[in-house]
């Protein structure tokens, strides 16, 4: 039996926008799950005011509650594959900015 060896070749895409993708959306919050082989990408937006409100209770040693709510930008919802092929590519993405001295700042 031969073995087969999965390969990758770099091929142009271009994605073109549809209505609801053409302009761009801010998260500041993600959430990743996984179930029967299927992850989940969640991505949302918190009121910024309200995460500087909990620092700031978290300063001053008070309990941070127990539940906050923000809205959901957008849900992915790819295989497991997918998301091991996502995590490569900004990986790389991340290793390019390095090495350009872009990440200077502290990623989280």
């Amino acid at each position: 039996m031969r073995e087969s060896k999965a390969t990758s070749i770099a091929v142009h895409v271009r994605l073109k926008p549809s209505d609801s993708s053409a302009h761009p959306h801010s998260a500041n919050y993600t959430n990743v799950g996984v179930a029967q082989g299927i992850a989940y990408l969640d991505f949302g937006f918190i009121e910024p005011a309200l995460l500087e409100a909990i620092v700031k209770t978290a300063q001053d040693s008070q309990a941070a509650p127990k539940k906050l709510e923000g809205h959901v930008v957008s849900r992915i919802v790819m295989d497991v594959g997918a998301l091991a092929w996502l995590h490569q590519q900004i990986q790389q993405l991340l290793v390019r900015v390095r090495a350009a001295g872009q990440g200077k700042r502290t990623l989280k």
